[in-house]
């Protein structure tokens, strides 16, 4: 007699089921005998069926795990007699687990082990390569998660692709990230595409992977695909993209940007004119005026093209910040029109195109390159000249500046030289570079290094679902808490910090290196950065602004290249076609004439995915193995500041559970110590 419980593998086997799944499933009260005599009644009336089955060793019940056929057992039973069919040489189980697959890729499916399970996640895993078996987990909105793995089976075949059922007790519903973990073996993931119970799809397109062989998919990477052209995309990245810093509240308008009340009524929602909507603060602004008669480049005697636009935007009633008009230069009139949401859908795409486009060069050259690779050298260079190694502000400042000199050093050969990758993927020429990094740094103070006093400059304050922002103060608190306790560990009142002789010639030495960058700005007075510094609390938040630039900074504007630029469309880092100077002049064919080409499409995509990628040997914030300070008091500090970064990982965390796209770029636990990529 076969026992009840099992009469469904029988069926299974008896009707050739293939139920397109890979589990792994605990087998605590499976007998292997029950087992062996199913298989042998299954093989009796399958006629032949069980040769498509391949029983994998693995172990649940005793001890030493009971005994299963083998796939040549298996294949034996169909000779042999109905009672002799045990088996004779069992192999030994390991891991407890059982996995059964079928021989086309696709496995078996065991519900019955499952007592819970009733609903399936499918899932299409699309690969080049050979890979024999990798594990796979499903993530939801909040964080909630299901393994599963697949293993290569008793043969072989040539398809891409791999189909998987996941069985879980409920629908986890919304799917934003997959996680793939695989052994050491030649095999690329190119994509997942999961479909819910509720017959909702996803798909996560894979780039890269990770060390340890493990590869994380991100919901957003897909959103990017999908949404690029979105209106509310494009505004969201001014607030939580790679350059969320230069968006900026807009009180009125410039004179070289005359939006009307007529041009944009159609996209203002809440019944008020412009001149309203712009006094209660609805309305923003990003204007590139900076690149304004900048030099263009040319790539292989093509002619490229750059523009300085200017772009407005407004908080709609859902608190999403998208765009209402677009012009692409900085001189208005006939040549140069305001582009609009209601014009053509040619016309406004690659108006916006433009916008993003010359977004793309504002972030690599003056956001990332100058304001934290670059100015974070200036520190490291003067702290090397006046700070000896036992000084307490030389041991804090140490890990903050680990790589960096030779990180730009590589940066200045293989990236911004004249034939280096950047010169290769862009409009902008190598003098034009040089001009744009030297215009950059007439604005640039020390305390707009200063995160706190940098949003409230623009007037980001209250900006609704502006998470950069949300997270930088907080991340900013701990790091200034952290300073403040180790400096009066050191120094007990201001007048220690005064008679420091080489915090003084350290703060004098930045300031000198500043105005070298440019040799016609001199800053004797220490208007823009100061000469010298009088408290302990001018010292805590110079030291501050010092670590969190090369930090959180850093991290906030350079970890999402790949996710971002990943899609061309979304951020074109060059421009073939001159821009439109009258309305419905384009097409879809001049759109795709104007965008990239795939030379330099690959050019941006190796950059952009080298640069996204954190160091094998990472050192993150709050992390100092090295212990440059022995003394009791700092070493409590350092603990203290480690809690207080952890808590914040989880409250960033449980954040992001609630949110259609999370926002990782400033949780602790991925912010490198140092600019060092």
């Amino acid at each position: 007699m076969v026992a009840p419980a099992y009469k469904h593998i029988r069926e299974c086997i008896l009707t050739n089921a293939k139920v397109m799944s890979e589990t792994t499933l605990q087998l605590p009260e499976v007998n292997a005998a029950t087992v062996t005599q199913c298989f042998q009644t299954a093989g009796a009336g399958a006629k032949g069926a069980e040769k498509r089955l391949t029983l994998i060793a693995c172990g649940a019940g005793t001890s030493k795990g009971p005994c299963l056929p083998t796939a040549k057992q298996a294949e034996s039973y169909e000779k042999q007699p109905e009672e002799d069919n045990m088996c004779a040489d069992p192999e030994p189980l390991v891991d407890h687990e059982v996995q059964m697959q079928s021989m086309s890729i696709q496995s078996m499916s065991l519900p019955f082990f499952s007592k819970t399970a009733t609903e399936q996640y499918k899932v299409l895993v699309s690969y080049n390569g050979d890979v024999s078996h990798f594990s796979l987990t499903l993530v939801d909105l909040k964080n909630k998660s299901i393994e599963t793995t697949w293993e290569k089976g008793y043969s072989w075949t040539k398809e891409k692709e791999i189909n998987i059922t996941v069985d879980v007790e409920k629908d986890l519903g919304d799917i934003v990230e997959v996680k793939i973990k695989k052994d050491d073996a030649p095999w690329f993931c190119r994509y997942v595409k999961v479909k819910s119970p509720s017959g909702k799809s996803f798909e996560f397109p894979c780039y890269s992977w990770l060390e340890k062989k493990e590869v994380v998919i991100r919901e957003g990477s897909v959103n990017v695909i999908e949404d690029w052209n979105t209106d509310y995309m494009f505004g969201y990245q001014f607030l939580n993209g790679c350059n969320p810093v230069m968006i900026r509240k807009c009180v009125t308008l410039p004179k070289t940007f005359p939006v009307t009340h007529e041009m944009v009524e159609g996209s203002l929602q809440r019944g008020l004119t412009l001149q309203e909507e712009l006094k209660k603060g609805n309305i923003y602004i990003a204007d590139y005026e900076i690149l304004d008669g900048l030099d263009e480049n040319k790539i292989k005697n093509t002619q490229l093209y750059l523009t300085a636009p200017i772009c407005l935007l407004y908080n709609n009633r859902l608190d999403q910040i998208v765009p209402i008009a677009i012009q692409l230069s900085q001189k208005p009139g006939k040549s140069s029109p305001i582009f609009l949401p209601n014009d053509n859908d040619c016309d406004w795409m690659l108006a916006k195109m433009w916008v993003k486009s010359s977004d793309f060069i504002v972030h690599q050259l003056v956001t990332h390159l100058l304001k934290t690779h670059l100015i974070s050298e200036v520190f490291e260079v003067a702290m090397y000249r006046h700070l000896s190694p036992v000084h307490p502000v030389y041991k804090l400042l140490m890990p903050h500046v680990r790589f960096t000199i030779a990180i730009n050093a590589a940066a200045r050969e293989k990236l911004i030289s004249e034939d280096g990758v950047f010169s290769k993927i862009s409009s902008i020429s190598a003098s034009g570079m040089d001009e744009l990094m030297k215009r950059a740094m007439e604005t640039f103070t020390y305390k707009s290094m200063c995160f706190p006093e940098a949003i409230n400059a623009r007037g980001m304050e209250n900006t609704p679902k502006y998470y950069y922002r949300d997270d930088g103060m907080k991340i900013w608190e701990a790091i200034y808490s952290f300073v403040d306790q180790v400096i009066k560990i050191y120094y007990d009142s201001d007048e220690k910090v005064q008679k420091d002789v080489e915090i003084q010639h350290f703060v004098k030495n930045v300031n000198f290196g500043m105005e070298d960058f440019i040799s016609d700005r001199k800053d004797p007075e220490g208007k823009k950065f100061p000469r010298s510094l009088k408290t302990r609390e001018e010292l805590v938040e110079y030291l501050t602004a010092v670590i969190f630039n090369a930090s959180a900074q850093h991290a906030a504007v350079n970890f999402g290249q790949f996710e971002w630029y990943g899609w061309i469309p979304n951020s074109p880092s060059t421009m073939r076609k001159p821009p439109p100077r009258e309305k419905d002049s384009v097409d879809l064919n001049y759109i795709m004439d104007t965008l990239p080409d795939r030379g330099c499409s690959y050019e941006v995509l190796g950059m952009v995915w080298a640069l996204s990628r954190f160091q094998e040997n990472e050192r993150y914030l709050g992390m100092y193995p090295d212990m440059h300070f022995t003394e009791q008091p700092v070493k409590e500090a350092i603990m203290t500041f480690r809690n207080t970064l952890k808590e914040l990982t989880d409250t960033i965390k449980r954040r992001n559970e609630g949110l259609t796209m999370s926002y990782c770029y400033l949780s602790p636990d991925q912010i490198p110590n140092s600019v060092a990529i």
